[in-house]
């Protein structure tokens, strides 16, 4: 299929702040000059931002790479996940036109679209609010036929509620997603053959289902600035006050340069080798104990405790783990320090994961907005 740059292109890109934070973070992922390697995902983010690839999007892509212009555009025009035209402003609708969903009624589901959207792919309907186009397999056969709108797949579906769906999100409601027939799942539609004890009523959704009303707009594009936060690489934690370094050891590595890296006299070799250096167990004076944060009994008294499965990365299991060890609200999570953290971390079953996830940045935010 040829594809081309749409005819009508705006003057110029620029990402936004949240964004251009984590663009330059993923180039950070791979080894100097090899930045290149960033381009699919750094792609992506220019289209969840802008809606579509546009040109000056791919060049800027591409200026940032250091790349020329043409490869960024190979790559862009090769993957079809990349919209090379606009899309509409509340929702992209693609529906699987593989064998399980033909079978079981896609043909239908593109008629609607065709009825309700525009007569042709990848044409914007008239208020400009919804596009739509035939997928291959995204690979949900057990629960054809089925389509992705927005970050989500939409199951079971027939004509006559994939119609409902469009209206809903036209009037600014964002529909469960997940079967939409009354399966749990994808189990069969005669009901269970096997693990029969098990139980679906336990829990309203399955764990994917259940994110996305957790986040509860998921056709809305990634800038940057969502909550729960999606830029685990902004941290906020304090670092620990650097100390005087003790004499090296005989046997310690030379410094790559004699010139120190700071005032403290430390070679960057050194410091990096001690940030790098896992704790032993051992008293070690460079290395600060760990530090208990404040906790509490119980919710503060005449306040509800705060919702933390709002903090990314935060699901029930752990929201009660915090909860024992005395957590219950936002701002307790926002103060954390460098060595609160390492306590917590210690009485986590998933270790790393307030660091990685920056659960003190997303706390903060969420602590403003209450």
């Amino acid at each position: 299929m040829l594809r081309r740059l749409y005819h009508d292109q705006p003057e110029t890109f620029a990402f936004s702040p949240d964004n251009q934070k984590w663009a330059q973070a993923q180039m950070k992922k791979f080894p100097e000059g090899r930045q290149a390697s960033a381009i699919i995902p750094i792609l992506w983010r220019a289209q969840e931002q802008e809606g579509w690839l546009t040109r000056p999007a791919i060049e800027h892509v591409a200026q940032m790479l250091d790349l020329a212009y043409i490869r960024a555009l190979e790559v862009a025009s090769f993957y079809f996940m990349f919209q090379l035209q606009p899309v509409g402003s509340v929702a992209h609708i693609q529906v699987c036109g593989t064998l399980s969903c033909m079978i079981c009624g896609a043909e239908d589901l593109i008629g609607v679209c065709k009825d309700k959207i525009a007569d042709k792919a990848h044409a914007l309907s008239a208020d400009g609010k919804f596009s739509w186009e035939e997928v291959e397999c995204l690979g949900s056969c057990a629960n054809a036929p089925m389509a992705q709108i927005g970050k989500d797949y939409y199951e079971d579906l027939t004509a006559a509620r994939l119609g409902e769906i469009i209206d809903e999100l036209a009037a600014g409601r964002v529909p469960t997603p997940g079967p939409q027939n009354g399966r749990f799942a994808a189990e069969p539609l005669k009901g269970l053959t096997t693990l029969k004890d098990y139980d679906s009523g336990k829990t309203k959704h399955n764990a994917s289902i259940q994110l996305a009303t957790d986040i509860g707009d998921t056709v809305k594009r990634i800038d940057g600035t969502e909550v729960p936060l999606l830029t685990p690489w902004i941290k906020n934690a304090k670092a620990a006050p650097a100390k005087k370094a003790s004499a090296p050891k005989a046997k310690a590595a030379k410094p790559a340069a004699d010139k120190p890296a700071d005032a403290t006299g430390v070679t960057k070799q050194q410091a990096v080798a001690k940030s790098k250096a896992k704790p032993t167990g051992k008293s070690n004076p460079d290395t600060p104990a760990q530090s208990q944060p404040e906790t509490l009994a119980a919710p503060r008294s005449g306040v509800e405790a705060d919702d933390l499965k709002l903090i990314s990365g935060v699901g029930p299991k752990l929201e009660g783990v915090l909860n024992d060890l005395g957590f219950w609200h936002f701002d307790q999570i926002a103060k954390w320090t460098v060595d609160e953290i390492e306590w917590v971390d210690s009485r986590l079953k998933f270790k790393g994961r307030i660091v990685r996830d920056d659960w003190m940045a997303q706390a903060a935010k969420l602590a403003k907005t209450k």
